[in-house]
Protein backbone atom coordinates (compact mmCIF):
# COMPACT_ATOMS: atom_id res chain seq x y z
CA UNK A 1 0.00 0.00 0.00
CA UNK A 2 1.13 3.75 -0.35
CA UNK A 3 2.67 5.03 2.39
CA UNK A 4 1.95 8.69 3.68
CA UNK A 5 5.59 9.56 2.09
CA UNK A 6 3.59 9.43 -1.01
CA UNK A 7 0.49 10.38 -0.82
CA UNK A 8 -0.32 12.76 2.00
CA UNK A 9 -3.85 11.47 4.00
CA UNK A 10 -3.51 14.13 6.34
CA UNK A 11 -7.14 15.66 6.16
CA UNK A 12 -7.94 14.11 3.23
CA UNK A 13 -11.48 14.12 1.95
CA UNK A 14 -13.27 12.11 -0.95
CA UNK A 15 -12.45 14.66 -3.52
CA UNK A 16 -8.76 15.68 -2.46
CA UNK A 17 -8.23 11.74 -2.36
CA UNK A 18 -9.18 11.73 -5.76
CA UNK A 19 -7.53 14.42 -6.85
CA UNK A 20 -4.33 12.96 -5.61
CA UNK A 21 -5.40 9.85 -7.29
CA UNK A 22 -6.73 10.38 -10.56
CA UNK A 23 -3.62 11.35 -12.60
CA UNK A 24 -1.59 8.20 -11.54
CA UNK A 25 -4.04 5.50 -12.23
CA UNK A 26 -5.25 6.90 -15.73
CA UNK A 27 -1.84 6.70 -16.72
CA UNK A 28 -1.42 3.07 -15.83
CA UNK A 29 -4.83 2.89 -17.54
CA UNK A 30 -3.66 4.19 -20.97
CA UNK A 31 -0.47 1.76 -20.81
CA UNK A 32 -3.11 -1.78 -19.74
CA UNK A 33 -5.69 -0.70 -22.55
CA UNK A 34 -2.75 -0.82 -25.22
CA UNK A 35 -1.77 -4.30 -23.72
CA UNK A 36 -5.29 -5.52 -23.76
CA UNK A 37 -6.60 -3.80 -26.52
CA UNK A 38 -10.52 -4.45 -27.00
CA UNK A 39 -10.44 -8.21 -25.95
CA UNK A 40 -13.00 -9.42 -24.46
CA UNK A 41 -12.90 -10.51 -20.49
CA UNK A 42 -13.29 -13.61 -18.80
CA UNK A 43 -12.82 -14.37 -14.91
CA UNK A 44 -12.72 -16.95 -12.79
CA UNK A 45 -13.35 -15.62 -9.08
CA UNK A 46 -12.68 -19.03 -7.67
CA UNK A 47 -8.76 -18.45 -8.45
CA UNK A 48 -9.05 -15.13 -7.98
CA UNK A 49 -8.07 -14.46 -12.00
CA UNK A 50 -9.39 -12.75 -14.94
CA UNK A 51 -8.13 -13.80 -18.99
CA UNK A 52 -8.16 -11.42 -22.06
CA UNK A 53 -6.55 -14.34 -24.33
CA UNK A 54 -3.63 -16.46 -24.35
CA UNK A 55 -0.93 -14.84 -22.97
CA UNK A 56 -3.07 -12.28 -20.65
CA UNK A 57 -4.32 -13.78 -17.55
CA UNK A 58 -4.08 -11.47 -14.50
CA UNK A 59 -4.31 -12.11 -10.95
CA UNK A 60 -7.15 -9.67 -9.55
CA UNK A 61 -8.41 -7.91 -6.66
CA UNK A 62 -12.43 -7.39 -6.34
CA UNK A 63 -13.31 -4.49 -5.29
CA UNK A 64 -17.14 -4.26 -5.54
CA UNK A 65 -20.10 -4.18 -8.44
CA UNK A 66 -22.14 -1.29 -9.88
CA UNK A 67 -25.95 -2.23 -10.40
CA UNK A 68 -26.74 -0.27 -14.12
CA UNK A 69 -30.69 -1.03 -13.67
CA UNK A 70 -30.66 0.44 -9.45
CA UNK A 71 -27.47 2.85 -10.03
CA UNK A 72 -25.83 1.48 -7.11
CA UNK A 73 -22.46 0.27 -6.21
CA UNK A 74 -21.99 -2.51 -3.25
CA UNK A 75 -18.74 -3.32 -1.67
CA UNK A 76 -17.16 -6.74 -2.21
CA UNK A 77 -17.08 -6.96 1.61
CA UNK A 78 -20.47 -6.13 2.02
CA UNK A 79 -22.12 -9.00 -0.45
CA UNK A 80 -21.00 -12.38 1.02
CA UNK A 81 -23.80 -13.96 -1.22
CA UNK A 82 -21.04 -13.54 -4.19
CA UNK A 83 -19.18 -15.96 -2.12
CA UNK A 84 -16.04 -14.08 -2.77
CA UNK A 85 -12.56 -15.51 -1.20
CA UNK A 86 -11.45 -13.68 1.84
CA UNK A 87 -7.63 -13.29 0.10
CA UNK A 88 -8.99 -11.52 -3.02
CA UNK A 89 -10.69 -9.43 -0.79
CA UNK A 90 -7.66 -7.56 0.82
CA UNK A 91 -7.76 -4.50 -0.98
CA UNK A 92 -11.68 -3.47 -0.74
CA UNK A 93 -11.30 -4.31 2.81
CA UNK A 94 -8.03 -2.26 3.76
CA UNK A 95 -9.87 0.54 2.17
CA UNK A 96 -13.18 0.17 3.92
CA UNK A 97 -10.43 0.58 6.66
CA UNK A 98 -9.04 3.54 5.76
CA UNK A 99 -12.29 5.13 5.07
CA UNK A 100 -13.26 4.55 8.30
CA UNK A 101 -10.34 6.40 9.59
CA UNK A 102 -10.84 9.20 7.37
CA UNK A 103 -14.81 9.08 7.55
CA UNK A 104 -15.37 9.11 4.16
CA UNK A 105 -18.59 7.62 3.00
CA UNK A 106 -17.59 6.42 -0.55
CA UNK A 107 -15.23 3.65 0.88
CA UNK A 108 -17.38 2.34 4.37
CA UNK A 109 -20.98 2.54 3.39
CA UNK A 110 -21.80 -1.22 1.80
CA UNK A 111 -24.48 -0.10 -0.51
CA UNK A 112 -24.57 3.50 -1.64
CA UNK A 113 -26.56 5.34 -4.95
CA UNK A 114 -23.53 5.90 -6.82
CA UNK A 115 -22.81 6.88 -10.75
CA UNK A 116 -20.88 5.35 -13.44
CA UNK A 117 -17.59 7.40 -12.65
CA UNK A 118 -18.07 6.48 -8.86
CA UNK A 119 -16.64 2.85 -10.44
CA UNK A 120 -13.55 4.89 -12.25
CA UNK A 121 -13.29 6.51 -8.51
CA UNK A 122 -13.10 3.53 -6.61
CA UNK A 123 -10.67 1.78 -8.79
CA UNK A 124 -8.61 5.17 -9.22
CA UNK A 125 -8.00 4.87 -5.74
CA UNK A 126 -7.21 1.21 -5.08
CA UNK A 127 -4.83 1.52 -8.34
CA UNK A 128 -2.93 4.01 -6.51
CA UNK A 129 -3.46 3.35 -3.00
CA UNK A 130 -2.20 -0.42 -3.69
CA UNK A 131 0.08 0.21 -6.51
CA UNK A 132 -1.60 -1.91 -9.20
CA UNK A 133 -0.93 -2.28 -12.88
CA UNK A 134 -4.11 -0.89 -13.47
CA UNK A 135 -7.77 -1.54 -12.69
CA UNK A 136 -10.96 -2.56 -14.80
CA UNK A 137 -14.72 -2.59 -15.13
CA UNK A 138 -16.03 -6.32 -16.36
CA UNK A 139 -19.16 -5.28 -17.47
CA UNK A 140 -21.69 -8.58 -17.23
CA UNK A 141 -24.94 -6.89 -18.94
CA UNK A 142 -27.08 -6.02 -15.85
CA UNK A 143 -23.79 -4.43 -13.81
CA UNK A 144 -19.90 -3.95 -13.81
CA UNK A 145 -17.80 -5.96 -11.61
CA UNK A 146 -14.67 -3.49 -10.56
CA UNK A 147 -11.19 -5.24 -10.11
CA UNK A 148 -7.47 -4.32 -9.60
CA UNK A 149 -4.67 -6.23 -11.64
CA UNK A 150 -1.32 -6.80 -10.98
CA UNK A 151 1.15 -7.80 -13.80
CA UNK A 152 4.93 -7.18 -14.53
CA UNK A 153 3.32 -7.33 -18.66
CA UNK A 154 1.40 -4.54 -17.68
CA UNK A 155 3.84 -2.60 -15.95
CA UNK A 156 6.78 -3.10 -18.60
CA UNK A 157 4.03 -1.41 -20.76
CA UNK A 158 4.07 2.27 -18.94
CA UNK A 159 5.80 4.41 -20.58
CA UNK A 160 6.81 8.00 -19.03
CA UNK A 161 7.10 9.96 -21.98
CA UNK A 162 6.14 13.59 -22.41
CA UNK A 163 3.21 13.24 -24.97
CA UNK A 164 1.40 10.73 -22.87
CA UNK A 165 1.78 13.35 -19.84
CA UNK A 166 0.29 15.77 -21.73
CA UNK A 167 -2.26 13.19 -22.75
CA UNK A 168 -3.30 12.03 -19.23
CA UNK A 169 -3.72 15.89 -17.85
CA UNK A 170 -5.99 16.63 -20.80
CA UNK A 171 -8.23 13.28 -19.79
CA UNK A 172 -7.68 13.76 -16.52
CA UNK A 173 -9.37 17.27 -16.29
CA UNK A 174 -12.56 16.09 -18.38
CA UNK A 175 -13.08 12.82 -17.02
CA UNK A 176 -12.97 14.05 -13.44
CA UNK A 177 -14.29 17.00 -11.36
CA UNK A 178 -11.33 17.76 -9.70
CA UNK A 179 -9.93 21.03 -8.92
CA UNK A 180 -7.22 21.55 -12.04
CA UNK A 181 -4.60 22.62 -10.47
CA UNK A 182 -4.42 20.59 -7.25
CA UNK A 183 -4.76 17.44 -9.87
CA UNK A 184 -2.55 18.43 -12.24
CA UNK A 185 0.65 19.15 -9.58
CA UNK A 186 -0.20 16.04 -7.66
CA UNK A 187 0.06 14.26 -10.53
CA UNK A 188 3.06 15.76 -11.77
CA UNK A 189 4.92 15.44 -8.58
CA UNK A 190 4.10 11.69 -9.00
CA UNK A 191 6.04 11.84 -12.32
CA UNK A 192 9.36 13.79 -10.91
CA UNK A 193 8.62 16.56 -12.88
CA UNK A 194 10.03 19.82 -11.09
CA UNK A 195 7.44 22.70 -10.06
CA UNK A 196 7.87 26.27 -10.36
CA UNK A 197 4.62 28.45 -9.72
CA UNK A 198 4.57 32.07 -10.72
CA UNK A 199 1.25 33.78 -10.28
CA UNK A 200 -1.43 31.82 -12.06
CA UNK A 201 1.28 29.73 -14.41
CA UNK A 202 2.99 26.53 -13.16
CA UNK A 203 5.82 25.30 -15.06
CA UNK A 204 6.93 22.18 -14.62
CA UNK A 205 10.61 20.05 -15.90
CA UNK A 206 11.78 16.97 -15.86
CA UNK A 207 15.58 15.58 -17.57
CA UNK A 208 14.98 17.94 -21.13
CA UNK A 209 11.41 18.34 -21.08
CA UNK A 210 9.37 21.30 -20.36
CA UNK A 211 5.50 21.87 -20.08
CA UNK A 212 3.78 24.93 -18.63
CA UNK A 213 -0.02 24.81 -17.52
CA UNK A 214 -1.58 28.25 -17.19
CA UNK A 215 -4.76 28.60 -15.06
CA UNK A 216 -8.24 31.03 -14.23
CA UNK A 217 -8.64 32.45 -10.54
CA UNK A 218 -11.02 29.29 -10.09
CA UNK A 219 -7.84 26.91 -10.37
CA UNK A 220 -8.96 25.67 -13.99
CA UNK A 221 -6.90 24.76 -16.96
CA UNK A 222 -6.69 27.09 -19.35
CA UNK A 223 -3.65 26.53 -21.18
CA UNK A 224 -1.24 23.83 -21.80
CA UNK A 225 1.61 23.55 -23.66
CA UNK A 226 4.25 21.35 -23.75
CA UNK A 227 7.98 20.73 -25.58
CA UNK A 228 10.84 18.07 -26.10
CA UNK A 229 13.82 19.72 -26.31
CA UNK A 230 16.86 18.06 -28.58
CA UNK A 231 19.73 16.62 -26.24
Amino acid sequence: MITNNDLSFIGVTEQTLIEQVCGIALHKQISFYEVIGDRNWNADLDIGQISFGEGLDFPIQSLGTFSHGSQTWLWAWANPQAGYSERFLQQAQQLKDFGESHQLDLLTIGRLNARPIDMHIIGSIASSMFNASAYYIADYGQGAMVVTLKSALIDSAITDSHARVLTVISQMISMFEVNHQRAITHYLTAQGYTLVKNGNILTASKNNQHLQAEFDYLERLVNLTGAINPD
